[in-house]
């Protein structure tokens, strides 16, 4: 039987008898019973001084790059995804008086996925602060072993790029607090506690571990899947499916040719090797966001191999797609990006200019994944010391 973190530290919780806690959390942080942490902690005769919200919210009813208020009835709640960069950090005034603070937040296992960014910021704060950090530990619902992509080059931090991650990083957010802290040098007081009953190489529905949806638009375990590799349409005006039912398999726009573009996503697939995937031609009408409530037209993704899909060369394939389907539409999205104006937000996503100029330029899905093969390698070293599990 796997058990999260959480589980594993209301097994004994006399060592934080009497200290001031404070809690960084969302409604993922449950118990196989879906008993809610701070429940469970006040169940068990804590006290809670104040909690922390990430992006989207402590019920995560707030859509991407929507600004969250401070909120709470009970206690406070203080957000860390307000209206500007300096947000994404708790002020220090807010750790001074913590002995404690509890992380538990579902990450599912991409860069771009913000919650292991707040983690770290979370962990600048409190090395200056002296509080100490306590990441109760998940499973990475997408496996521990599969790794994609390159590393985020100098010059393209963010909050979706903020630390030299992998794009598919394969740790957990307790592996990732102890890389924060031993690789990029945060000098916290870290403790993990380690979930139980996951082996590396297993998905979240591997373990008898409820899914809990992480944000807005991750619905699905097979939709967190394809994630790593979906969300680079983000940096595009094409529309990710948000609004609709299927965000991140559903990808289109109004002046999209759904056929010529569904061809070409088969096609580049082929070409690249890209096991897995299935492409329908599809129509769909985003009732928020990109093209709200008009008639999109492009393609949507089915998985038919988890294991032998790589998401991340996915989201190479169908941006090509894009490109040779509709040549005069197709954009790169130049809006701010996560309170970023230069660079755009692809390069922030991808963490570097190449795949935009790559693609431009006529390089192909599989040469660009391959071409990283050097830095999945120095990844896979640089991670190892971290590895929990």
């Amino acid at each position: 039987m796997a058990r999260s973190g959480l589980e594993v530290l209301m097994d004994d919780v006399n060592h934080l008898r009497g200290a001031r806690i404070g809690i960084c959390c969302n409604h993922t942080a449950v118990t196989r019973d879906l008993v809610h942490i701070l429940s469970a902690v006040q169940r068990s005769g804590l006290g809670v001084t104040r909690m922390f919200a990430p992006e989207h919210g402590v019920d995560a009813l707030a859509q991407d790059m929507i600004t969250v208020e401070d909120e709470g009835d009970r206690l406070p709640v203080v957000s860390l995804y307000g209206d500007s960069a300096e947000s994404l950090r708790p002020d220090p005034s807010l750790l001074e008086d913590l002995d404690v603070m509890l992380f538990d937040i579902q990450d599912i296992g991409s860069r771009y996925y913000t919650y292991q960014a707040t983690l770290g910021f979370i962990m600048e704060v409190a090395a200056t602060t002296g509080t100490k950090v306590i990441v109760l530990d998940r499973p990475n619902p997408i496996d521990g072993i599969s790794v994609e992509g390159n590393i985020v080059n100098d010059g393209f931090e963010s909050f979706v790029s903020a630390y030299p991650l992998a794009v598919r990083h394969g740790m957990t957010m307790g592996e990732l607090g102890r890389f924060f802290r031993d690789d990029q040098g945060i000098d916290c007081d870290l403790e993990i506690v380690r979930c139980e009953g996951w082996q590396r190489d297993q998905w979240l529905d591997d373990t008898d571990l409820p899914w809990v949806f992480p944000s807005p638009n991750m619905p699905t375990l097979e939709c967190a899947g394809i994630y790593p590799g979906m969300c680079l349409i983000e940096g595009t005006n094409l529309s990710e499916g948000r609004g609709t039912t299927r965000p991140f398999h559903l990808v289109g726009a109004p002046w999209m040719d759904r056929k010529l573009f569904t061809e070409y996503c088969k096609k580049g697939a082929e070409e690249a090797q890209l096991r897995g995937i299935g492409f329908r031609e599809a129509s769909f009408e985003p009732r928020f966001q990109k093209h709200a409530e008009k008639p999109c037209h492009g393609t949507e993704i089915f998985v038919s191999d988890r294991y032998a899909m790589e998401p991340y060369l996915l989201g190479l394939v169908v941006l090509e797609a894009a490109l040779r389907a509709a040549p005069d539409d197709f954009r790169w999205r130049t809006e701010t990006y996560e309170f970023v104006d230069e660079p755009i937000a692809i390069d922030l996503l991808t963490g570097s200019a190449e795949v935009r100029v790559g693609l431009e330029s006529r390089m192909r899905p599989r040469e660009l994944q391959e071409g990283w093969a050097e830095q999945r390698e120095e990844w896979m070293e640089r991670r190892a010391p971290s590895l929990l599990y």
